[in-house]
């Protein structure tokens, strides 16, 4: 295979994808004593960043500074194997990550947290990528001057058009609309991978309207607040039902998911019967989750040399990531492993 051609690029990120902890590790991770936890992250391919922040952290805040740095360098040389269509497709799916920074930066700004946690923490200061981000916080006296100071940003005429005194979640539904409209119409074409990057963009945004729609419904809200949270674009809920479901709470969201293709009703509404039971989302969120690994497992199989199972690497790295971080905070705040594995596994 030739270096950089499409079944180079996609072979390597089979490989690494399948590098990925799997349950059974993970498992076994969970079942570790917290001062354990360091070595048993360093041997799932840690050991590097573990070692180079040493001397500085320990315990969990080792782990995190570790698990973020890895992930920022992966990401970047996945992203430089890339080249031609690949490169463009896999972009689509990788500028959600300056959103992501976006808003880690305006929560920032709105919590007061200390320059210093964030450059540990979210936006490592040891990768160059994020001066600029750190900069912001470092500049911004208040939420409406960071967005100012992001005006040159893709998003940022997007972020500098809503009014003065917007809170911080419709910047940040600003931000989710405007990514997935751009990502959308980023994919145009009627090729299989460009076709099956679309569903799955269109599944992201059905899963994020539904968890908004069932957390208003559970806080009694209803109406043009709810509405203005809901992002076009996917094909369980249409725009054209988002009235209906914005004011009639869960059972309209039921009615209009009821008839759907391809979207298993009772496994859903015995996810929302737990969710009830546990007082807490979390079930169906996993059960979403779990939908979401379904498709991009089947893109990528379906189109083995393509620019998907890159995507589908990418995916699974930052659920490895997310996951890692989840068991160390979980185990370090001395939660169960019962209580850590449900939300990983």
């Amino acid at each position: 295979m030739r270096f950089g051609s499409t079944p180079y690029i996609a072979s390597r990120a089979k490989s690494r994808r399948k590098a990925l902890a799997d349950r059974a590790r993970l498992r076994q991770l969970i079942n570790h004593a917290p001062d354990q936890l360091t070595v048993a992250v360093a041997d799932l391919g840690y050991r590097a960043e573990i070692d180079r922040y040493a001397a500085t952290y320990d315990g969990g805040d080792l782990i995190e500074a570790a698990l973020t740095d890895n992930l920022e360098h992966e990401l970047d040389n996945i992203i430089k194997l890339c080249s031609g269509k690949v490169a463009r497709i896999v972009s689509v799916y990788t500028d959600r990550f300056e959103y992501h920074n976006a808003k880690a930066v305006l929560r920032a700004v709105v919590n007061d947290v200390d320059l210093e946690r964030v450059a540990h923490d979210i936006l490592p200061d040891i990768n160059d990528i994020n001066t600029p981000w750190l900069q912001i916080i470092e500049r911004a006296d208040d939420l409406r001057s960071a967005v100012v100071l992001m005006r040159r940003k893709p998003f940022g005429s997007a972020l500098n058009a809503m009014p003065e005194g917007s809170t911080l979640a419709a910047y940040e539904d600003v931000l989710d609309r405007h990514y997935f409209a751009n990502a959308t119409s980023s994919l145009s074409g009627s090729q299989a991978d460009v076709r099956m990057l679309r569903a799955l963009l269109a599944t992201e945004i059905d899963h994020r309207n539904i968890v908004n729609l069932l957390e208003a419904a559970a806080m009694g809200l209803e109406g043009n607040e709810v509405a203005s949270a809901l992002i076009p674009g996917g094909r369980l809920i249409p725009k054209r039902a988002f009235s209906l479901v914005s004011n009639g709470g869960r059972a309209s969201l039921l009615e209009v998911l009821r008839p759907a293709n391809r979207f298993d009703m009772a496994a859903f509404e015995a996810a929302i019967a737990e969710a009830d039971a546990a007082m807490s989302l979390d079930p169906v969120i996993t059960w979403l989750a779990a939908r979401e690994n379904a498709h991009l497992n089947r893109m990528s199989y379906l189109h083995p040399v393509s620019a998907l199972p890159v995507v589908h690497y990418i995916a699974m790295k930052v659920k490895e990531v997310k996951d890692l971080r989840i068991i160390t905070r979980g185990l370090m705040a001395g939660l169960s492993a019962d209580v850590v594995e449900a939300h990983v596994i």
